[in-house]
């Protein structure tokens, strides 16, 4: 069981309403978030950053775990959020966790910020850089932060901007996605809104997906809990599709400050040519417009932007919709105990694996 977000230890009150303000605010540093994880062994930890005014300029959800007595480390899921332009600001989050670390006894940080240092592929008309995401990589090579070898977020997303009248977002998807959109529709396809009762099925469909495109989840312990408590919280519309009788498909569709996450897809083969998933994305666009959301992340893209990358079809899904590439730098490793980090995070995964393949486990 994760612990009651009202017990979480040093919770600032307001924490979701407080940090919805701030630059790149995600779902994952919300009070949500860090229950879900403190039932899984990781310890939530809170830090705010205000001006001389008590005006709230940073913010981060740290994640502690335990790697052996006496050695942690922390990890900070899309974050901190701050506005990585200013450089005072910058240098004093950053100093702070690094000192606080190191007074800690923690063996490294983990940090993946939700901030794009690009915009679109380089060679296309829309590409564009962003300060922002540029003034963190020079920050991280200037403090001696490695890019991580693990990396738990996806890098880089297609965004999709919903600030703008339905009948444009429609026209702006390409031609293929809108004609499978109104097809859904003329092959009797429908698309409810559920609630947390749905939430066992929509499981068995996820689980079912999984099987059929080789991708690894977690028990399903794991995603009640994760969509009961954001649902409970009003971040989470489940979306579900229907053919005559039949459940077909679902979409969750998570909002929060004023932007939606596509994080979870399932489908049955079912009524598969009847292009369900489009009506699906169609309807979470319009779901997370009403809400008041201005832009839609569909979660994951490409690390390399070619066909040879897993990824790729997913990703020509995605872009269809009329989204854009957003590329950030990933997740980064600050070492403050450099032999016990090497141990961690080099040495030990090489000796699982090969554990793992002697015994013939994936």
């Amino acid at each position: 069981m994760t612990a009651p977000i009202n017990t979480l230890e040093g919770l600032p009150e307001n924490w979701n309403e407080a940090i919805a303000s701030l630059p790149n605010a995600s779902i994952l540093q919300t009070a949500e978030w860090a229950a879900l994880k403190a039932g899984g062994g990781w310890q939530p930890l809170f830090r705010q950053w205000r001006d001389v005014s008590g005006q709230l300029e940073a913010a981060a959800l740290i994640l502690k775990k335990r790697l052996a007595p006496g050695l942690s480390f922390w990890y900070i899921p899309r974050g901190p959020l701050l506005d990585w332009r200013n450089e005072p600001l910058r240098s004093r989050v950053l100093n702070d966790l690094s000192a606080q670390a190191r007074r800690d006894g923690t063996v490294f940080i983990k940090i993946d910020p939700d901030v794009p240092t690009e915009f679109g592929l380089p060679g296309e008309p829309e590409w564009r850089e962003n300060p922002g995401g540029q003034a963190l990589l020079r920050e991280y090579m200037a403090r001696g932060w490695r890019r991580s070898p693990q990396q738990i977020q996806f890098a880089n997303s297609v965004w999709l901007d919903l600030d703008k009248p339905e009948e444009d977002i429609l026209a702006n998807m390409k031609q293929r996605t809108r004609y499978k959109v109104r097809l859904a529709e003329k092959k009797g396809v429908s698309v409810r809104h559920g609630t947390a009762a749905d939430f066992e099925l929509l499981y068995g469909i996820y689980a079912e997906t999984s099987k059929r495109d080789g991708f690894l989840i977690r028990e399903k312990s794991y995603y009640l809990e994760l969509w009961n408590r954001f649902y409970a919280a009003g971040m989470l519309r489940p979306l579900i599709a229907e053919v005559e009788n039949d459940t077909v498909g679902g979409l969750m569709l998570f909002i929060y400050a004023k932007k939606a996450w596509y994080i979870h897809g399932m489908s049955r083969d079912l009524h598969r040519e009847k292009m369900p998933n489009y009506l699906l994305q169609w309807e979470a666009i319009k779901t997370a417009r009403a809400a008041g959301a201005d832009c839609y992340d569909l979660w994951g893209a490409p690390d390399i932007f070619d066909e040879s990358d897993r990824m790729w079809g997913v990703y020509q899904f995605k872009r269809g919709l009329g989204g854009y590439e957003v590329i950030t730098p990933g997740a980064w490793d600050l070492p403050i105990k450099r032999s016990a980090y090497a141990l961690f995070v080099h040495a030990l995964p090489r000796v699982q694996r090969l554990l793992r393949r002697l015994r013939g486990q994936p």
